[in-house]
């Protein structure tokens, strides 16, 4: 039986990857920006969805100062919390990944641009606490993807370099922080991303969600 020191780690993202919940953070962060006086197109949100605002608010408002980007991200996280949290579901399969991948001897790492909270929230949906090895959010750091920070983070919680590990995420921010330490990214296409430009970014492997990750689990890198 493999150890924890010898178990191959994978970092999965939630939002968009395992619970259905990136067109509900558009709808957050359109009200919270018309609640600034802002119009940003829901296209142009959700392709910064991934980031956190630290780094998607300056992206999207760039005219805005650093104490009303804060405001924003603030508001943003209030509005989803009371009005969307409770609609974001698992995708089909999500929680079986996780559990198969932990039965063939994997360390299941959360990793994501959410608030602990969010996280917490998350994994209690998923009612796969008890295989957790660590969780990762954007409390535990200072940058959000797609800087590695998180991923980095992660790792170090639970003891081991990047060399093994795999990512699983949604979008080319995932795709792009996993890179920048070394890491390869299974690429699901459940957050609304192109599969080109997931492929364009760097992902190794492109399934359509985690239920078709699931399905072809043998002949995947979670297999290797």
């Amino acid at each position: 039986m493999s150890t924890a020191s010898t178990l191959r780690p994978v970092l999965f993202d939630i939002d968009g990857t395992l619970i259905d919940s990136n067109p509900l953070h558009v709808l957050a962060w359109s009200r919270a920006f018309r609640e600034h006086g802002y119009e940003i197109a829901d296209e142009a949100i959700h392709a910064q969805i991934g980031k956190g605002g630290d780094n998607l608010l300056p992206t999207l408002l760039p005219q805005a100062n650093s104490d009303e980007q804060a405001a924003i991200d603030a508001r943003q996280g209030e509005i989803f919390a009371a009005d969307y949290l409770a609609e974001a579901k698992p995708f089909r399969n999500a929680a079986e990944l996780l559990r198969h991948a932990a039965a063939a001897g994997k360390q299941i790492v959360l990793a994501s641009s959410a608030t602990q909270s969010e996280v917490d929230h998350y994994a209690g949906l998923l009612g796969i606490a008890d295989i957790l090895a660590a969780t990762t959010s954007i409390d535990d750091v200072n940058c959000s993807k797609p800087e590695p920070d998180i991923f980095a983070v992660a790792l170090r919680k639970i003891g081991l370099e990047p060399t093994g590990a795999l990512v699983v995420g949604d979008t080319i921010w995932d795709v792009e922080a996993a890179s920048r330490i070394g890491l390869g990214t299974i690429a699901l296409l459940s957050g609304g991303v192109s599969a080109h430009d997931l492929e364009q970014a760097g992902a190794i492997a492109i399934y359509e969600d985690a239920a078709r990750l699931l399905a072809f689990y043998a002949q995947s890198p979670l297999a290797r």
